[in-house]
């Protein structure tokens, strides 16, 4: 080949100012099209990539050297040509159309300089409106965790005895301080005895719960099994039919007679229980063999030889009467086959349902056509069922006040039905006290008999009824809400609400509780002391009732006059360690503003006199007063702690 026609071969180090060219324009192109702006221009980053293109390509082919190079080169060039059109063509779409109103020209837009990241304006996170599932989550943070011990109250310590609206309100609690009252409350409902500091119901339940646990365990606590749950709630049975190893069992006729082999099974027995009925049996088998008895309605469960085919046979299987496959057909509850009392059996397999029901359920309402009247505010269609109630405020503890709830009824405004001489007139009575918030804080139900005899009924019209009910609350606001039913006249219903204001007793504050004026007033036995009807400590009191607190109660001249009241927080003299106050009573004709009476006496020669709470009760009669209104005022001086309270109450005697 002669020399002029062959490939003219360069080398790569020999021309350096061929590979800065090169980089040169490969800088421009890239330049060229990043300050376009991603717009197709004259003299742009086209014609620049165009330049380098060809400037590549013919040295490419004389260069064998630079055959790399070349292929970089190019890829950068599609990649810049790439992103050009693609900028150019979002461009476009987005140019406003010519004429349109509003429109920014393509001058404008170019002149205006790009807005960053930075100067965006940023929205404050506080401010701006949440979602509902963000409101929803919000709310759940502001309640704390129910954990440690109120999950342990809940879930375990009184899981048989709560109600449902109980466990669900104690859920809702915000915060330990909430719920530690709501506590408090739960036990106070339920104390037999609110004067006691005793709760014996609260007692009596962890002694039922340690029982349960000591007895009734089978590989979980003793409070979780059948039993447990049984004897907590209910307590002790009457009696126990006891089969611990199961074996031979002859089988009563209401269960078809014949003779079985059984698993361990117990009965129990009440002869009473609350809310449920009388003679209640309750039977639990342990099929497992393990120790955990659970509680069945299904009374042939026990049958070991339930499914072993021609073994334990009942009266009728025995005789040729009935199949053993029969118990498996026709569906029902109970197994027990064929025999001389089955009929009756099936008709009661409803009973053992509901008893199932109950014995599970919490402590039913029983008046529930009452209860409508609270809950919707139901309006009252038939004749008004007139009835007055007067709320006091007895002092118990530093954050526990006894409210006694007396309800009067005159014997005029009852339906009496008459029967073997004797006139009887029935009443049912609901209350219940709510919160501000709608939480019901305490509930009372209960049924009036009024017995008179027949020949008498019409001299006794004026005369008045009286039914008493305290109840423990915490000092604060409360709404009091009491229906009452004629049952003799079921359209006869009387419904009464009112806001109460429960007083807070604190340490450092000489104070009183309500001044009672009564129509009777005694001590009690040793053995009621507490506990009763119109029982406050060891004093039996019946407070006379108004219409509304703004009329004076009435007594009548043959009557005496009892006032009850209790003094808190009297100063103790560091010296003689008693306490020094002076009480004074008076009583006043409103009228003449004339001085019937004027005593005082001293505290320390009362009884307990180192105490700092005194209880002053006395009683006169009233056959030497005038009719007309008076009023009764009990001031106290303290002497040691230099202050004074004072409590008046008016009355009427006709």
């Amino acid at each position: 080949m002669p020399a002029s026609s062959r490939p003219k071969v360069v080398h790569l180090a020999a021309d350096k100012g061929l590979l800065r060219r090169l980089g040169q324009n490969l800088i421009v192109a890239i330049s060229a099209a990043t300050m376009a702006g991603g717009r197709l221009v004259p003299d742009g980053p086209l014609n620049s990539c165009h330049a380098l293109f060809t400037m590549v390509a013919g040295i490419g082919s004389s260069i064998h050297a630079m055959l790399r190079i070349r292929q970089v080169v190019l890829a950068a060039f599609f990649i810049v040509l790439s992103g050009a059109m693609s900028r150019t063509m979002s461009a476009q779409e987005s140019k406003p159309v010519a004429g349109a109103p509003n429109a920014i020209t393509a001058s404008n837009a170019n002149t205006t300089p790009p807005i960053s990241v930075d100067q965006t304006e940023q929205v404050d996170p506080t401010k701006r409106t949440l979602s509902d599932r963000e409101k929803i989550q919000q709310q759940r943070a502001l309640k704390q965790e129910l954990k440690g011990t109120y999950k342990t109250w809940l879930n375990e310590d009184v899981r048989w005895i709560i109600t449902d609206e109980e466990a669900k309100a104690f859920k809702s609690l915000s915060n330990d301080e909430e719920r530690d009252n709501f506590i408090e409350q739960f036990w106070l409902r339920r104390n037999p005895n609110p004067d006691s500091p005793e709760n014996e119901y609260r007692e009596t339940h962890y002694q039922r719960i340690a029982y349960a646990n000591e007895h009734f365990a089978a590989g979980k606590p003793g409070w979780k099994t059948d039993r447990g749950h049984i004897y907590i709630s209910f307590g002790k049975p009457d009696s126990i039919d006891a089969h611990p190893s199961g074996g031979s069992y002859e089988r009563p006729m209401e269960e078809g007679g014949g003779e079985t082999s059984t698993f361990p099974f117990e009965t129990w027995h009440y002869r009473y229980l609350e809310g449920i009925g009388d003679n209640i049996d309750i039977e639990f088998v342990d099929t497992c063999m393990c120790g955990d008895y659970h509680m069945t309605i299904d009374r042939s469960e026990k049958d070991a030889l339930l499914h072993t085919p021609n073994a334990g046979l009942t009266q009728y299987e025995e005789m040729g009467q009935a199949k053993k496959a029969d118990r498996f057909s026709g569906g029902g509850l109970e197994r027990l086959g064929n025999g001389p009392m089955a009929s009756m059996q099936q008709s009661k397999q409803f009973d053992r349902l509901s008893l199932f029901a109950k014995l599970n359920a919490p402590p039913p309402i029983k008046f529930k056509d009452l209860e409508m009247y609270m809950t919707s505010h139901k309006l009252l269609t038939g004749p008004i069922f007139p009835f007055e109630v007067r709320t006091d405020y007895v002092k118990v503890t530093n954050e526990t006040v006894l409210v006694p709830i007396t309800l009067q009824i005159k014997n005029r405004d009852i339906t009496f039905t008459n029967k073997d001489g004797v006139a009887r007139g029935t009443v049912n009575i609901l209350g219940r006290v709510t919160t501000l918030t709608g939480r019901i804080a305490q509930t009372f139900e209960d049924t009036v008999q009024i017995d008179v005899v027949s020949d008498q009924l019409a001299k006794t019209q004026d005369n008045a009824s009286v039914y008493w009910k305290a109840l423990p609350l915490r000092p604060g606001r409360y709404r009091v809400d009491v229906v009452i039913k004629d049952v003799h006249n079921v359209a006869h219903v009387g419904v009464w609400a009112r806001g109460i204001d429960v007083p807070k007793y604190d340490d450092d504050q000489l104070a009183a509780s309500s001044l009672i004026l009564a129509d009777r007033m005694e001590r009690v036995p040793s053995k009621q002391i507490g506990a009763g009807n119109f029982v406050i400590g060891n004093t039996y009191i019946r407070p006379r009732v108004s219409a509304s607190p703004a009329i004076p109660v009435t007594f009548h001249r043959t009557q005496n006059l009892s006032f009850w009241m209790q003094v808190y927080n009297l100063a103790i003299d560091d010296t003689t360690k008693k306490n020094g106050a002076t009480i004074e009573y008076q009583i006043q004709d409103t009228a003449t503003h004339k001085t019937i009476l004027d005593s005082s006496e001293a505290t320390n020669k009362l009884d307990h006199p180192s105490s700092d709470q005194v209880t002053l009760e006395k009683t006169l009669p009233l056959g030497s007063f005038k009719p007309g209104t008076y009023q009764v005022t009990i001031k106290i001086n303290d002497g040691v702690a230099k202050k004074q309270i004072a409590e008046s109450a008016p009355f009427v005697v006709d």
